[in-house]
């Protein structure tokens, strides 16, 4: 298991080692030993997740306010561009992205701790998204930052407009995040992009 760090060194890439030949291929998609000992901390998942999207779907950007989710995210059909974007008050790259195409042909996947916005967006006909949750699911503490906040300025690979669900179209901007954190703008000075 080969593990990398992005420009968030939190946010790791985490590539099993596959064996192939010409029958196919075999690799240990999860192994919690393993996995604890690259993140550097124990680690128990409560819920997998499994979406489905069709090319152009965005989704995203989710996070939970009060139960914060950290995710263990991979393709098994197609391709997506993903993202996560720091939002831990005290952090000194708070507001920075970063982005990484993960497919089912490159096997790798992605650790977002907890503390992070996440979304995605689909770049093949269709892609299947598998993920695990460190904290269950709920609607009442979700919150979606809109895709295309000008303060976050992602470099989504876009042809046109994305797909969204109507929440997705109503997110909130980054500004609010701020507010309810108590943290100024000014704090983002230099951190406000990346990928």
């Amino acid at each position: 298991m080969k593990v990398t760090s992005l420009e968030i060194p939190d946010v790791l890439i985490i590539e099993p080692q596959a064996f192939e030949d010409d029958r196919g291929f075999f690799f240990e998609s999860f192994n919690q030993a393993k996995f604890d000992h690259a993140i550097g901390r124990d680690i128990s998942f409560v819920q997998d997740n499994h979406s489905k999207s069709v090319r152009g779907v965005l989704r995203g950007l989710h996070y939970q306010e009060s139960k914060p989710q950290a995710k263990l995210l991979r393709v098994t059909q197609g391709e997506v561009f993903d993202v996560a974007v720091d939002i831990r008050p005290n952090s000194p790259s708070l507001g920075r992205w970063v982005g990484v195409v993960l497919t089912a042909e490159n096997k790798k996947q992605l650790w977002i701790p907890e503390g992070f916005a996440h979304g995605f967006l689909v770049l093949s006909d269709v892609a299947e998204f598998q993920y695990k949750v460190t904290n269950y699911y709920n609607p009442e503490l979700e919150k979606c930052i809109f895709w295309k906040d000008s303060d976050l300025d992602i470099r989504w690979p876009l042809q046109g407009e994305p797909l969204l669900s109507k929440r997705d179209g109503l997110g909130i901007l980054f500004q609010s995040v701020l507010t309810s954190s108590k943290i100024q703008k000014s704090q983002l000075k230099g951190t406000t992009s990346g990928g």
